[in-house]
């Protein structure tokens, strides 16, 4: 039986988790976390075969969190669960130190599937995600035009409140998207996104 960890702040999709994963009779929850720091502290106490990952964390950014878990515990089986497609936050997360990458549409089986193949010490990435990674214009940055709204405001220096009445949308819709960008971009904080926007003429 293998034993999963879950890492994800939505309570509703872990507990739907924990219901597929149980009742799969490949694998057995063994716990929840809903942020970084709960992570590290279970983690610290016991190490489960594979460890679900989501990207977006309140407290954390997962690529880095991934990294780090990787340093503090070498043998650790990742196994990312995101909603993130973009190659460039793949790639990242698989240099991070990830064994799989499933996105959160993927199908219930591709989640046991890559659960049961990351547990093997084997590579897994979903169905969309591997043809994500065979795909010819890899090195693109794709944006959405709500995206690229968004980091030519950012870049004009404008606030959130004055970004959210621009295009109007609340001010807590432009933060989660303004922490959108950062992760698809991979930058540090909005000046690095502003310079990188620039150098690479994605506005």
């Amino acid at each position: 039986m293998i034993h999963v960890h879950i890492v994800d702040d939505h309570k509703v999709l872990a507990e739907g988790l924990v219901k597929l994963i149980n009742e799969s009779e490949l694998a057995q929850v063994t716990g929840v976390s809903y942020n970084a720091a709960q992570c590290k502290q279970a983690l610290a106490h016991e190490l489960p075969d594979v460890l679900l990952l989501d990207i977006n964390l309140p407290d954390a950014n997962g690529i880095e969190l991934c990294a780090e878990l990787k340093i503090l515990h070498p043998t650790l089986r990742i196994l990312a669960l995101t909603s993130y497609g973009e190659y460039s936050v793949v790639r990242r997360m698989m240099e991070s130190g990830a064994m799989g990458y499933v996105l959160k549409n993927a199908m219930s089986e591709e989640v046991l599937a890559g659960i049961e193949t990351v547990a093997r010490g084997e590579t897994f990435l979903c169905h969309e995600v591997d043809l994500l990674m065979k795909r010819k214009d890899n090195d693109a940055i794709w944006l959405t035009n709500r995206e690229r709204d968004l980091l030519r405001l950012i870049v004009e220096g404008y606030t959130n409140p004055e970004i959210a009445e621009a295009i109007f949308l609340s001010p807590e819709t432009i933060k989660g998207y303004r922490k959108n960008l950062l992760v698809k971009l991979g930058a540090k904080n909005t000046a690095s996104l502003v310079k990188m926007a620039i150098e690479q003429k994605l506005i």
